[in-house]
């Protein structure tokens, strides 16, 4: 039995599309350029920030890009306002954790949001006792899918990294797996189809919480 379980957060653990999309659009809507739709803010979303209002620029109307450091500058104010926006956990989740946690399992959430925001996620969806550790992004530790965060947190948690399970629902979190050497169940309730997760080179998958029990 695995020791411990790192899970992704947004799209595995919650849903937060539409505080995501309404972050990046009041950030639009400063810089005077056009907004973009939910559908577009979950293809943009999974490699950090920084990558996230890049893609949200071109596709606002700034092709160059010219408007870069000023956009992050506001986004940081206003996600940092509106993090927990509209935010759910996902569905058959909250009981899956617990049940986890009974068990004796560590729980654990690596993320490239920023890491204030991911924490202030986490307790106010979870709580703060539920997890043993909650990393997000930060300039020190590589963002996925560089595995530096996989053992980061393992060693945070006092496990072997090969004791961990990584769950994730996007294509960044299928390499992080394959990059730590860690066997990775990626869950098709997220950001991404079953498809692209397959075309990412997803090995398993499971399409309800509740089945994460099985690979354990």
């Amino acid at each position: 039995m695995y020791k411990a379980c790192i899970f992704d957060l947004d799209g595995t653990l919650t849903d937060t599309l539409e505080s995501l999309t309404y972050s990046v659009n009041e950030t639009l809507k400063e810089l005077k350029l056009k907004k973009i739709t939910q559908e577009q803010c979950r293809s943009f979303v999974g490699n950090g920030a920084r990558c996230l209002i890049e893609r949200a620029l071109v596709a606002g109307g700034d092709l160059e890009k010219s408007q870069m450091e000023p956009a992050m500058e506001i986004y940081g104010r206003i996600f940092g306002e509106n993090c927990t926006y509209h935010v759910t956990p996902c569905e058959g989740v909250p009981e899956m954790l617990y049940k986890l946690k009974e068990q004796g399992v560590k729980l654990a959430v690596l993320s490239n949001k920023p890491h204030c925001q991911a924490v202030k996620v986490v307790h106010a969806i979870y709580g703060e006792k539920l997890f043993d550790w909650v990393q997000g992004q930060k300039d020190e530790i590589p963002r996925k899918p560089d595995p530096a965060g996989v053992f980061y947190v393992a060693k945070k948690l006092g496990v072997d990294y090969k004791e961990c399970l990584y769950v994730g629902d996007s294509e960044v979190d299928v390499v992080t797996g394959k990059n730590a050497g860690v066997k990775t169940i990626a869950v098709t309730w997220g950001f991404r189809t079953k498809e692209e997760l397959m075309i990412a080179g997803a090995q398993y998958m499971i399409d309800k919480a509740e089945k994460l029990q099985e690979y354990l």
